[in-house]
């Protein structure tokens, strides 16, 4: 039996968790063109590059989202920047649209902080029932439409928890935005790709420090992460900043089975994801590992 094993040691998100797979040997021209077929391909280009990243060679996935007015921006933050701790972001969320601005680190979050060249710009609102037409209109196959709608049910019930309103009713800002349906999707169809059966992986660690939204300081994590993660092992961690992002925790909350160490297995290969943020003391990637067991 194929297993894949998640080693979160510096978190995980959408694009770290394609990066990693593609590094451990997932086709990303067939995912380029396995993600035409959401019918969405002109609002966004796909880029991945190998990086280094404190001295481990990963692979950075990006999406770059065009606007109708032909300027781009990507959703990465450069690594450099978040070393300014006192520079805040602002940007909108969810069905009730709230200001938010992270305080120290700015992170990949796909719901809640792309570093946007154009800042003025806004994504199309879609709300969950939008993206669950998407995906089944799309000739995927099952189980890629299966696994993909489960992981924004997952996000989408923890965001309706949060704002007191039913799945239904849930309609997304970032989350909703291209470039995460093409993290959440193209999660879906790499797993498919590679013929995973069954996914672990290790405890969860979420970082320290604050969030402020427009209801007050938060503390990390943001509450849609800490909401998707109820039941699953997390691992106390020092590092400011956020590192493991909602999508990631839904990522992790539907697909993995077993959580603890590395599992006995036959190991196959192995993929080092890119973050977009530079630690001092440790690498901003996620390692994939995957094996027979």
């Amino acid at each position: 039996m194929k297993t894949l094993y998640l080693d979160c040691f510096s978190g995980i998100s959408g694009d770290m968790f394609i990066g990693a797979l593609i590094d451990a040997g997932a086709d990303p021209v067939r995912l380029k063109n396995e993600l035409l077929k959401l019918q969405i391909g002109d609002e966004y280009d796909l880029k991945w590059d190998r990086i280094t990243k404190n001295g481990i060679a990963s692979t950075k996935f990006d999406v770059v989202l065009r606007n109708e007015h032909a300027h781009t921006y990507t959703h990465h933050h450069d690594d450099t920047h978040h070393q300014d701790q006192s520079q805040e972001h602002s940007y909108e969320h969810s069905h009730h649209h709230h200001t938010y601005s992270h305080e120290h680190v700015p992170h990949d979050h796909e719901v809640h902080g792309h570093s946007h060249k154009n800042h003025n710009h806004h994504h199309q609102h879609r709300s969950y029932k939008d993206i669950v037409s998407l995906i089944e209109k799309s000739g995927f196959e099952t189980s890629v439409k299966d696994v993909a709608i489960r992981i924004f049910k997952k996000i989408g019930e923890a965001e309706g928890k949060i704002h007191g309103v039913p799945l239904e009713q849930v309609h997304f800002h970032e989350v909703g935005a291209v470039d995460s349906i093409i993290d959440i999707v193209g999660t879906a169809i790499l797993l498919d790709q590679l013929d995973i059966h069954q996914v672990h992986s290790s405890p969860i660690p979420l970082g320290k420090g604050r969030i402020r939204i427009d209801h007050g300081v938060y503390p990390i994590p943001a509450p849609a992460t800490l909401e998707i993660l109820k039941g699953i092992p997390l691992e106390q961690s020092d590092v400011r900043g956020e590192l493991t992002t909602p999508t990631g925790a839904a990522i992790v909350a539907v697909l993995a089975t077993e959580f603890g160490p590395i599992p006995s297995f036959q190991v196959d290969s192995i993929g080092y994801g890119a973050g977009s943020k530079t630690f001092a003391d440790r690498p901003n990637v996620l390692r994939v590992i995957i094996g027979k067991s």
